[in-house]
């Protein structure tokens, strides 16, 4: 019952039409042979879906894994896929990858090198401490848990807070003062699903089915990306 993902950004720009262009058709094999055992490992973006607001599709990369069996180390080939949505919004480019952290980091370096022919040309979407503050005080009664960096009391470096009536201590107020407000999780009034957020973007529904990662983009499009743009 939890489906993660995290936004980027183009930092370069490129429309949609010609994003899609340049993903349509991208298929590459490459040969691996590691003793006996030979396998061909395909990249390639599967799916690919070219609308006027949007391009989606999935990435599909091969890799080998090794693999303990009766007392030898033996290669298995594996596959991740890794669903991914392209949209504008307030005139920049942002990309979402339904996957965990690092496994979206490194399916948008992967993204940036097709489009851009190097990585770094794909962001992160990062999310102000005062623009995530407000995302909490839209509901404020729904927030359950926050943490704060960049704490300025030596020897501490994060803050906490946990449980359903926070919103009503002074500690947030006294924790805000003395850090930076890096992840807040709460209910959404207008989806219903409890979600958290990080200023790197990271965006985690933790009551969503994984089979609902539509759910979870039409969710990002239309409540994270205002927040990174702000």
């Amino acid at each position: 019952m939890v489906v993660a993902g995290k936004v980027f950004k183009l930092s370069e720009p490129m429309d949609l039409a010609e994003l899609g262009t340049r993903l349509e058709g991208y298929h590459v094999e490459e040969e691996h042979e590691e003793g006996d055992y030979k396998f061909t490992l395909v990249t390639e973006i599967a799916g690919l879906l070219v609308k006027a607001n949007m391009v989606r599709g999935i990435y599909s990369h091969d890799f080998v894994l090794q693999v303990f069996h009766r007392g030898k180390v033996v290669p298995q080939p594996r596959t991740v896929e890794a669903l991914f949505s392209f949209s504008e919004y307030e005139k920049n480019v942002y990309l979402t990858v339904v996957e965990k952290k690092r496994t979206a980091n490194y399916v948008a370096n992967k993204l940036s090198e097709i489009l851009f022919e190097k990585a770094g040309s794909i962001v992160e979407a990062r999310i102000s401490p005062e623009t995530l503050r407000e995302f909490h005080m839209r509901n404020p009664e729904e927030t359950k848990i926050t943490f704060f960096d960049n704490v300025d009391i030596p020897n501490v470096n994060k803050l906490s807070l946990y449980g359903p009536d926070l919103v009503s201590t002074s500690l947030f107020e006294d924790y805000g003062k003395h850090g930076d407000l890096w992840y807040v999780v709460a209910r959404s009034k207008e989806f219903g699903y409890v979600v958290g957020v990080t200023r790197d973007a990271s965006v985690t529904v933790f009551n969503l089915p994984e089979t609902e990662k539509e759910k979870y983009l039409e969710y990002v499009t239309k409540q994270i990306y205002a927040l990174a743009s702000s």
